[in-house]
């Protein structure tokens, strides 16, 4: 058993109030998004991008589509987790580096994208319940890999999917899912938050 994981994970809180002096260097930003993308996606699709809002500007622009949160702006870096509508047709580019690696046969790649194309090909909501799916995946390892760096962090849920994809000129094939602040916080944070009794959330069938 890996008990510093475990700390980690029962040590993890939501950060409110961020020193707005203090920035991450634009390497630590690299570093953070390579952690989480090694967070899991659907048929390994990868269907994910983190755009790192860091400049004055920009998170003016987002703090204003996201509900005038001062998180957005006081934070060293707010992420916008992009996920990407799931489709077949990217499936051979993004399996090519486990071929490459010699463990995925070539000939399953196709076997792959079928199984892939029946599950979203036409389906929309299912196309976009993955695209969620993925952004929080990569959210969450985020969120842990930040910690990781004795940074705090804050996802967000509170901002106009509309406005966020205007301002930051994502594709009809994405979608915004979450927004996830992280810098250093202040002394001034609340402790971590008693969670409910596992007996209130756990069911064995």
């Amino acid at each position: 058993m890996n008990t510093s994981v475990i700390e980690a994970i029962e040590r993890q809180k939501t950060t409110n109030l961020y020193d707005a002096s203090k920035s991450i260097p634009d390497d630590e930003i690299r570093e953070l998004v390579r952690l989480a993308t090694f967070s899991p996606t659907a048929f390994h699709l990868q269907n994910w991008r983190f755009i790192a809002v860091r400049s004055p500007e920009a998170k003016a622009r987002l703090r204003a589509v996201a509900a005038n949160q001062p998180k957005v702006t006081e934070a060293a870096v707010t992420f916008i987790m992009v996920g990407e509508l799931a489709v077949a047709d990217v499936m051979a580019d993004r399996l090519a580096g486990s071929v490459a690696a010699g463990f995925m046969p070539v000939e399953m790649v196709p076997g792959w994208e079928a199984a892939a194309k029946s599950l979203y090909f036409e389906k929309p909501q299912t196309q976009r319940d993955e695209a969620i799916r993925s952004a929080t995946f990569g959210a969450s390892g985020l969120i842990h890999a930040a910690q990781a760096m004795g940074l705090g962090t804050t996802p967000m849920i509170g901002f106009d999917p509309v406005g966020v994809s205007r301002e930051f000129s994502l594709s009809d094939n994405e979608v915004p899912a979450l927004l996830v602040a992280v810098g250093y916080p202040t002394e001034a944070n609340w402790p971590q938050k008693p969670r409910r009794p596992i007996s209130d959330v756990l069911a064995f069938a």
